[in-house]
């Protein structure tokens, strides 16, 4: 998370200055999570916040949370009398007829939008404030001051008085990359000291949403590697790219547009880069030799045969020339960020007692990332995997991180197949991870479909958990429903006489944005397994 994030906090209050396209909360039980989401559970201080407003998922700017029930009170109540005070910049492109006026109307919902009427309900009525601030290059700027507090209530009322907001193409406005409406000012009482409080968010509606986004939830002294775009989630259907440390790394099902060059050409300037690489997609990677389906150079200069990137301060080795994958997959950040911090949800620790002396298994360990920061953390890990080569390879990320590899286990064979090697060994490990390719075939057991056969993996690992150990169990199957996976999971829990304890799933990380057009694929959850109240095998 980037310090520039956050505005203002103390024992009471929060205050961030929200990005362009993030909703303030999760608008559905499996969706993206909001930034009210991911902040409450992201550090054990916020796993009491509160949300005391909202800002629309295309407004930006100043909002702000409770972290204590005193907190809570004092704000919902100043809101409700409204002495709390919002002020909103937004920009339009249609004439505006008076330098200050008062809009009061009536707004009720329509379908997906809302509209403006002249009677209605106490609940409807709504009432902004206009002033006009400049006129600049054919536009127009005002500051809106919204004394009541409906949904749209500032786009509804604009668009109602012949001027939509710039970008709010819902009420008419024109077409731009984003809609420019931002919550500049909130002023408040503070809840314990009766202190009249003031918070302000600059504006700049030329910022590139997708950078802002970024720039909210990456710390770049900590994390280098990260999906600056990804697909339709940020209005650039079918193209992805990845900062992976000096480097750019550009991904299409085709050859690679002109103006998706330029823009990557424009991204190394702007961010002193190194070069930029671009690799066609091609869903028959098993069958296709890893030069072919290996990035290629397009501009700049070339990365070594290994280069290191940092996530959340961890180093990890990549490889250009590997083929499928460059050594990381940048979804599993805030999951391997958990081990590192030892915390996985708001009022979930991960041990207990600490990580020290933890031991961990990571099955499908690939490079070993979330073995690196188990490690890290203070456990002790188990490696495991079907490839020498990828384990060598977590071997050296180990080593980059001044970790011992000779302190921990890193074992070659199938999962299944070892799994049943260690229960009958009898060992058992505080923390498995489950993180396995949507397909995979192998001599000792068959093939392995995540879509159908997740919960025979739960089934062979459970007896390696310890009781009250944590199952993180991850697909990237896109055709598997959340509701199905999770399924799977509680099923083979369940038939293996154990309960689950606690709880927690979490979508993608905000990097990889989720709409309607670029659907979640990412699922994870995190649970605590006990024995059963009747005890189990």
């Amino acid at each position: 998370m980037n310090p520039s994030l956050i505005c203002f906090e103390d024992e009471h209050l929060l205050v961030v200055n929200k990005p362009a396209g993030w909703n303030t909360h999760a608008p559905a039980p499996f969706a993206g999570e909001g930034i009210y989401d991911w902040l409450r559970h992201r550090e054990p201080r916020w796993a009491a916040l509160a949300i005391i407003h909202r800002l629309d998922k295309e407004t930006s700017g100043v909002l702000l949370f409770g972290k204590t029930s005193l907190a809570n009170r004092s704000l919902t109540e100043q809101f409700t009398r409204r002495s709390a005070h919002k002020h909103y910049q937004l920009v339009t492109d249609r004439r505006v007829k008076s330098a200050s006026f008062t809009v009061e109307s009536f707004i009720r919902r329509a379908g997906d939008r809302y509209v403006s009427a002249a009677g209605g309900s106490a609940e409807e009525r709504a009432v902004t404030r206009f002033k006009v601030l400049k006129n600049e290059d054919g536009k127009t700027w005002l500051e809106a001051a919204p004394i009541t507090g409906r949904t749209h209530q500032i786009r509804v009322h604009a668009a109602a008085q012949g001027f939509p907001i710039l970008g709010d193409t819902l009420y008419g406005g024109t077409t731009a990359a984003r809609v420019c409406l931002h919550a500049q000012r909130l002023a408040v009482e503070h809840p314990a000291t009766g202190e009249r409080r003031e918070f302000n968010a600059p504006v700049d509606f030329t910022t590139d949403t997708r950078l802002a986004l970024r720039a909210a939830v990456i710390d770049p002294a900590a994390t280098t590697a990260f999906r600056l775009v990804h697909g339709a989630g940020d209005q650039q259907a079918g193209w992805y790219v990845e900062r992976l440390g000096e480097h750019l790394l550009s991904q299409s099902a085709a050859p690679q547009h002109a103006d998706e060059a330029a823009q990557l050409r424009e991204w190394l300037g702007q961010f002193g880069l190194a070069g930029a690489y671009h690799k066609i997609l091609n869903r028959q990677v098993r069958r296709t030799a890893p030069e072919e389906v290996s990035p290629r150079l397009v501009a700049g200069t070339a990365a070594g045969e290994e280069v290191l990137v940092r996530e959340n301060g961890v180093r990890f080795a990549l490889r250009f020339g590997e083929g499928y994958s460059v050594g990381l997959f940048l979804d599993q950040r805030d999951n391997r960020r958990r081990f590192l911090t030892n915390h996985v949800a708001a009022n979930f620790t991960l041990f207990p007692n600490g990580p020290a002396g933890a031991e961990v298994l990571n099955t499908f360990a690939y490079t070993c990332g979330f073995s690196v920061c188990a490690a890290k953390a203070g456990a002790r890990v188990t490696s495991l995997d079907l490839s020498r080569k990828y384990l060598d390879w977590g071997r050296r990320n180990f080593t980059a991180n001044e970790l011992d590899p000779a302190a921990h286990d890193f074992i070659y064979g199938d999962t299944f197949d070892w799994l049943k090697r260690l229960a009958k060994k009898g060992r058992c490990f505080d923390a498995v991870v489950l993180d396995p390719p949507t397909f995979s075939q192998s001599k000792a057991t068959g093939v392995f479909q995540a879509a159908k056969d997740y919960g025979r993996l739960v089934t062979a690992a459970l007896p390696a958990l310890k009781p009250g150990g944590v199952l993180l169990a991850s697909t990237n199957a896109a055709t598997l429903k959340p509701e199905d996976f999770l399924a799977q999971i509680t099923a083979a829990i369940a038939s293996a006489g154990r309960r689950i304890a606690q709880q927690h799933y979490v979508p993608q990380p905000p990097d990889f944005p989720i709409t309607r057009e670029e659907p979640a694929y990412l699922k994870t959850v995190w649970m605590r397994v006990e024995e059963s109240e009747g005890g189990g095998e």
